[in-house]
């Protein structure tokens, strides 16, 4: 979107245009564009009002019903966090007493709005000027927020009288590529973390693939997953982190929050031993954070290999940060013997998983003809060092 679209669509004419389509449907654009056209609407604001409902329907992925009222960039959607973290965000800052909080690269203002919602006032800070513009309309409900076009590395935090600030520094080039090392961030994590020298209650969103020996060590690591799947993690200081520094993942499924975590003096080692009757999947948060140990004590489980994130047990106790499945094969790795297998038991339906292996799932699946009515999941895996495949079915 370019300022004169994003003019255009802030017209009268142009927020009832788009506002009135009705729910996106690829099919349907073609169609909608040439009648808009006919009618005499321009082609540009058709083209941006059509554009923003794209947009609007991706974004309901991340916010819900609000995604309807708001404008999205392509850029700032992706790195937008969803409303559910944003507000476990701004709950944070609550908790640690903060009244006055500068997101310092607020983008289109996902952050800042559920802060906004939080009761917190917000300086939302956004370097370029059109994402700026486009935070500013979402943020037109909090008249006690602000949005500033402004380089936020420049602010004098004191002066601006906060007591909290947020960073989600970019983590993408202009061409879309994941920049992974935190020093390629903008801006860099460094300059960012030195704020906790002026505020002490900072908080980080980072990359979920940040190694763990670049996590400063006064820090709470926390890797957060939605659903499934991992979406964000961040880093937390002082007051915002109240139980002190360590790692922790907080996996939330639909209205259940829980959360695994390590104080920062280490993790415990887990057991490794043969496959039991039963094997658990640990979420993505609780791998990337490093904690598959802890949740194997949970379910009084082991590890299957020491390399692997796969714990197995011998009773079943089910967890809210694990997938569990009822073991009803083991066997090498073979194509003959698994497809032979698969068939004795009347698989049609084949759900594969793969850890520490380089099988492609798809091409699997054509060699090994499927026929039958049944239904049943296969973990090709190590299993003490050695290529193996689980036959399981869901708890």
């Amino acid at each position: 979107m370019d300022p004169a679209a994003l003019t255009q669509l802030l017209s009268p004419d142009g927020w009832a245009l788009l506002n009135a389509l009705p729910p996106y449907d690829e099919r349907l654009t073609m169609r909608i564009a040439e009648r808009l056209r006919e009618e005499g609407v321009d082609a540009g604001l058709v083209a941006a009002a059509l554009t923003q409902s794209r947009l609007r329907a991706r974004g309901r992925a991340k916010f819900d019903d609000f995604a309807d009222g708001m404008l999205f960039t392509p850029a700032g959607l992706e790195q937008a966090t969803r409303l559910v973290v944003g507000a476990r965000h701004g709950r944070r800052y609550a908790d640690a007493g903060c009244t006055h909080v500068a997101d310092l690269t607020c983008g289109i203002g996902g952050d800042a709005m559920a802060m906004s919602a939080m009761g917190l006032r917000v300086l939302a800070a956004e370097v370029d000027e059109l994402t700026a513009a486009v935070a500013t309309v979402n943020m037109r409900h909090f008249p006690e927020s602000q949005v500033r076009h402004v380089d936020a590395m420049a602010l004098d935090l004191a002066a601006e009288g906060v007591d909290g600030v947020f960073a989600d520094p970019a983590r993408r080039t202009a061409s879309g590529r994941r920049r992974h090392d935190p020093a390629a961030y903008t801006p860099p994590l460094d300059d960012v973390l030195a704020l906790r020298e002026q505020v002490p209650a900072l908080g980080v969103k980072v990359g979920p693939g940040i190694p763990h020996a670049a996590l400063p060590e006064d820090a709470e690591a926390q890797w957060v997953s939605v659903d499934g799947d991992v979406v964000e993690a961040g880093l937390w200081f002082g007051p915002l982190a109240p139980e002190g520094p360590g790692r922790s993942a907080l996996v939330l499924r639909g209205s259940t929050a829980t959360t695994v975590r390590a104080p920062g003096d280490g993790v415990p080692v887990a057991d490794v031993g043969p496959v039991g009757a039963y094997l658990h999947e640990p979420d993505g948060a609780v791998i990337r954070s490093g904690l598959v140990a802890l949740a194997a004590e949970e379910v009084r489980g082991r590890l299957i290999d020491s390399t692997i994130a796969y714990v197995t047990s011998d009773t079943l106790a089910t967890s809210p940060v694990m997938t569990s499945y009822r073991v009803l094969d083991v066997m090498p790795f073979g194509l003959k013997r698994l497809r032979t297998a698969l068939r004795e038991r009347g698989v049609g339906r084949l759900t594969i998983k793969k850890r520490g292996t380089a099988v492609v799932p798809e091409q699997l699946r054509k060699q090994l003809d499927l026929r039958g009515e049944g239904e049943a999941t296969i973990v090709l895996t190590r299993v003490a060092g050695s290529q193996q495949v689980i036959v399981a079915e869901p708890v």
